[in-house]
């Protein structure tokens, strides 16, 4: 784990050798959301459909095949999908014939007040790959 005054950094490993879920939201600090790295062996499932009470979930899928499942629908996904389920969406996975590994950022719904293009600040400094 290495931190700074504005940043914190932790190495999980190589995800080949992740085994279920990661919760990094604690040990990075972070203050408006809370993320986890997965995986699923193949052909398992989530152990139990969940919901949130004020949390939205984004599922970014960066490796394997497999199933979503959400209030009822069954869908595939698979390496670069995006899923975002509001808080009330019941929600459950299940990986395909490969490991099924993804990462899930949770953040209270409606908590956004500003996107990266309208808080985002040019500077001048420059790491020494800039200059």
């Amino acid at each position: 784990m290495t931190k700074g005054i504005n940043y914190s950094v932790k190495d999980i490993g190589l995800f080949d050798k992740l085994e279920g879920k990661v919760f990094v939201g604690k040990d990075l600090g972070l203050t408006g959301t809370e993320v986890s790295v997965s995986k699923l062996a193949a052909g398992t499932a989530s152990p139990f459909v969940h919901a949130h009470k004020k949390n939205e979930e984004l599922y970014l899928v960066i490796g394997g095949k497999g199933m979503f499942y959400v209030d009822g629908e069954e869908f595939p996904v698979q390496e670069g999908s995006l899923i975002r389920v509001a808080p009330a969406g019941e929600r459950a996975l299940k990986a395909g014939d490969k490991d099924l590994y993804y990462i899930c950022i949770q953040a209270e719904a409606g908590s956004l007040k500003q996107a990266t293009r309208e808080d985002g600040i040019m500077l001048e400094s420059k790491p020494s790959w800039m200059k």
